[in-house]
């Protein structure tokens, strides 16, 4: 179909076609510019009936039909599908006017404009719309595009459907359309905007995709009556602030997973490569991350002093050829440039673009000046790492394959994930300060080395938590009497940390002082009880005080192979016998330690020559998905599998019982009778 020339550019606006249709719906007037525009002549129109103009199934026939609601209307407006002579379709907006004949009937003046050529996109407003990075559409009430803009139609490959006349399938869902119609459907319906409506679109492939933000609206006409829907439709793919935001909450969740330095330093790196830089290190100071030998010892060399030690490395490239120096080993930087400046003054570097050539700071750094330019570092950042007024080391932003420079936003960022990541350092610090501290002087106060003498074998195994605080208050002992007996211990502190191990290691001065006395068990937990019940009292709720502790006491004879024990709240030993039967005995319960209830009794058993006395805490046999009697079973089982030396045992016992991460501290004491002198 030739395209009509009913208006040209640089015309002041486009000239209508226009119609007069009488009371029947017969065509009685027609001009030059609806000939144009149709291909009729007068003579082959005039006095035909208006309904051959239209396309079947066009709701258009309303416009010929005026003895209905429509027709009381004095004006009206819409758009409509007309049959050119040729039989093409043209897509056209309508307004129409009431007229009074001479002779009273009513007429209708008609002006009828193809889509494309609306006063709007004749107008000034055209060439802006076509020009602005959004795609515009505009649908009829049908569903069936009428205009768009230069950005629209660029996307036409993408989304067909943007095309203007072209209907959408009868199967709606196949209709790429970046909004869904039946949302099109309902802002035409009801006419309330959709705004900021996020769409993912991506390639049949999947090599591609593109992000957009749309925004849907009812267009009315001058009546108020919906004439369409507009859809607006920004492209946020790369937009700066969206990615951001999503770094950051990323960040909140990806930051700080465990209280180890070392793996959330290695967060932080693994967080921002490669969506915000190409290469990252996070380097710490001694005080934070402490290493086999202290940096002062070290010797400086052509980078200059060892002044950090690396804790976070990441990098596009597999092998990381911009890093000089893997996790774990004393970063060297000179005594003056941007990495000292920044430990010194809490203040960020900012480098958008590096120098590599002129005079700067890299010239004092012949090793590092080589790896820069040798792996294209062009843009810089370096933050440092701050929390609760400590400085804790810097992280170091670098792009080499990322030809953007780095700006001004992106060292907004790259300081906001720096002050996350030191939060999650500083509390992993003070988590690692106290564990060590307290993982230490649980190591001091047990036994370095157990001594049976010729009465029993013993082996022993403690494994602190790694959860919680990492360390409680478990321990053993054994205690050489008068009389060639021999005491064990074994004994569960609650809580975890620095006071857990400080009570433990009260309580076992306690023990130890109260079994060289000589006291029977029963007897010897009653007077600890007491002692621990009154010096927490008379500490008035001293943080070092708990609130309990479990025990059992065990003194075996050799010269009469009978062995008596007590329990306060602890749980019962494993007896094996030399044939390989495993027991539980059953102890009379007792109260824990510290309640001051007193009540504990002694209960006494036959030992032959080569059983097993296994004492044990709960975090050897407690899971949260299996309870104790479960525990006990696989306890006996492993006790059982290997006739092996007793330390083998114990380590077979541990990795048997072991197979995951302790929930609370794992203690054993194994305790093996030897041949008597009886």
């Amino acid at each position: 179909m030739a395209q009509s020339n009913i208006w040209a550019p640089g015309e002041d606006s486009p000239v209508p076609a226009i119609a007069v249709v009488g009371a029947r719906g017969d065509v009685v007037g027609w001009s030059r510019m609806a000939e144009e525009l149709l291909g009729y002549s007068p003579a082959e129109i005039l006095g035909r009936p208006g309904t051959d103009l239209r396309m079947e199934r066009d709701r258009a026939s309303r416009l010929w039909t005026w003895g209905g609601e429509d027709g009381d209307d004095d004006h009206q407006a819409g758009i409509f599908d007309l049959r050119h002579r040729d039989g093409d379709q043209i897509v056209a907006h309508f307004e129409w006017t009431r007229i009074a004949t001479p002779g009273g009937a009513p007429a209708w003046v008609v002006a009828a404009l193809p889509v494309g050529l609306l006063t709007l996109g004749a107008s000034v407003l055209e060439p802006l719309l076509s020009a602005v990075p959004v795609v515009m559409v505009v649908w009829d009430p049908e569903l069936r595009p009428v205009w768009r803009n230069e950005q629209a139609r660029r996307l036409e490959r993408a989304f067909p459907f943007f095309q203007v006349g072209r209907p959408l399938p009868v199967d709606l869902a196949e209709a790429d359309m970046l909004v869904p119609p039946e949302l099109i459907r309902e802002v035409l319906a009801e006419g309330v905007p959709v705004v900021d409506h996020e769409v993912r679109w991506e390639t049949p492939d999947r090599n591609e995709g593109r992000t957009f933000s749309t925004f849907l609206f009812r267009v009315e006409g001058v009546d108020s009556r919906p004439l369409g829907v507009c859809l607006m439709a920004v492209d946020i793919t790369h937009s700066g602030a969206r990615e951001r935001l999503a770094l950051l909450r990323r960040a909140s969740i990806q930051i700080g997973t465990t209280l180890d330095v070392r793996q959330t330093a290695q967060e932080l790196a693994d967080l921002a490569v490669p969506a915000f830089a190409d290469y990252v290190t996070v380097d710490l100071t001694e005080a934070v991350l402490p290493g086999p030998e202290p940096l002062e010892r070290l010797e400086a060399n052509a980078s200059g002093i060892p002044t950090f030690l690396r804790a976070g490395l990441a990098s596009i490239h597999d092998e990381i050829p911009e890093s000089l120096w893997p996790r774990g080993q004393p970063v060297y930087v000179p005594p003056s440039s941007p990495f000292t400046e920044v430990l010194a003054s809490g203040r960020s570097h900012f480098e958008p673009r590096m120098e590599t050539t002129s005079a700067n700071w890299l010239d004092r750094d012949p090793d590092r000046a080589r790896t820069v330019r040798a792996t294209g570092m062009h843009t810089l950042i370096i933050v440092p790492l701050k929390a609760r007024g400590n400085l804790l080391g810097i992280a170091v932003f670098v792009r080499t394959d990322n030809q953007a420079p780095f700006t001004r936003d992106d060292l907004a960022l790259a300081e906001e994930l720096g002050a996350r990541a030191a939060l999650s350092l500083d509390s992993a610090r003070q988590y690692t300060r106290e564990h060590d501290a307290a993982l230490a002087l649980q190591r001091q106060l047990l036994p370095s080395r157990l001594r049976g003498g010729d009465m029993m074998e013993l082996a022993s195994r403690y494994l602190p938590s790694d959860v919680h605080q990492g360390v409680g208050g478990d321990w053993y002992d054994a205690i050489r009497l008068n009389g060639s007996r021999l005491a064990l211990v074994v004994g569960d502190v609650t809580g975890h940390g620095i006071n857990a191990a400080a009570s433990m290691g009260r309580l076992r001065t306690a023990v130890r002082t109260l079994a060289y006395l000589g006291l029977p068990p029963d007897e010897l937990l009653a007077r600890l009880d007491e002692l621990y019940a009154a010096q927490t009292e008379d500490e008035d709720g001293d943080a070092l005080s708990p609130i309990a502790a479990t025990c059992l006491y065990a003194v075996h004879d050799p010269a009469t192979g009978r062995c008596v024990m007590a329990s306060a709240g602890h749980l019962p030993p494993a007896i094996v016998r030399p044939g390989g039967d495993v027991s539980f005995p059953g102890l009379p319960a007792g109260n824990p330690i510290g309640l001051g209830l007193g009540a504990h009794r002694s209960a006494e058993f036959e030992l032959d020559e080569g059983t097993t006395l296994a004492l044990y805490t709960d975090g050897l046999i407690e899971r949260r998905d299996h309870d104790l009697n479960d525990g006990m079973r696989r306890l006996g089982t492993a006790l059982t599998r290997d006739a092996l030396p007793l330390d083998d045992l114990c380590t077979s016992v541990i990795d048997a019982m072991m197979t995951r991460a302790a929930e609370d501290d794992v203690t054993l004491l194994l305790a093996k009778t030897l041949t008597s002198n009886r």
